[in-house]
């Protein structure tokens, strides 16, 4: 039987892993031995928190993040073509949305091994569930540009989807910036819109609302340094 790369779901934020993690998971990840992630230290502590039998020293990192280069990303599937199934873990939440694992699965996919999702948690689909937002039309546009006149034409040009073609748009952003990006959309969207803010999804601090703009205005949640998912619909 050919080789497998399972993509492995992460908690996105201190949480029971009994609340977010199929047991499944937690008995398959035991038995991987080559890992691909973005950061060794985060990695070693989750898969210690999975299993704390785990011995981390027999296994092997492949580290993937924005400096990563091409030439190297090629030599992380030869676990693979050996007949070793490996793993693909997240910072947070699933593997290859928002998030450098996508080149490696787009890899193996071309030479033709199994590629396997694992459930667990996603910032974005649990927001846009708990939004009220469409469902069956929707756009993740990451993240806005830093450059204010870019930002601006932007949010106009999304904002004119969710109006012309009912499409819910979805953002995320660095938390240090969320405060930012919460004033920007009430600079730049019209009152009348909807704004879903969803912060520390999965945590005892979740928080999920749903409110036009303008009632948005005077009444901004404190969201520095948590995690946030911004979407947008209209009224």
């Amino acid at each position: 039987m050919s080789s497998k790369l399972y993509l492995f779901p992460t908690q996105l934020g201190d949480t029971d892993f009994n609340n977010i993690l199929p047991a499944f998971n937690l008995q398959l990840i035991t038995e991987i031995k080559f890992f691909i992630v973005e950061d060794i230290r985060t990695a070693r502590r989750f898969l210690k928190k999975c299993n704390s039998c785990i011995d981390i020293d027999s296994l092997t990192f492949f580290v993937l993040n924005k400096h990563t280069s091409a030439t190297d990303i090629v030599t992380f599937i030869e676990p693979l073509k050996l007949g070793n199934d490996m793993g693909l873990l997240s910072e947070a939440g699933c593997p290859a949305i928002a998030d450098p694992g996508a080149d490696v699965v787009a890899m193996a996919q071309t030479n033709n091994y199994q590629v396997i999702p694992l459930v667990g948690p996603s910032s974005i689909i649990m927001a846009l569930m708990g939004s009220g937002f469409n469902g069956q039309s929707f756009a993740f546009n990451g993240y806005l540009p830093i450059q204010e006149t870019e930002k601006m034409k932007a949010l106009k040009k999304h904002e004119n989807r969710i109006y012309t073609e009912g499409q819910t748009q979805i953002y995320i952003e660095t938390p240090y910036r969320n405060m930012k990006t919460l004033q920007d959309f009430i600079d730049y969207c019209q009152p009348e819109t909807r704004l879903c803010i969803a912060s520390d999804i999965t945590l005892s601090t979740e928080f999920i609302q749903t409110k036009a703009i303008k009632k948005w205005k005077n009444n901004l949640p404190d969201l520095k340094k948590r995690p946030c998912i911004f979407l947008l619909y209209r009224p």
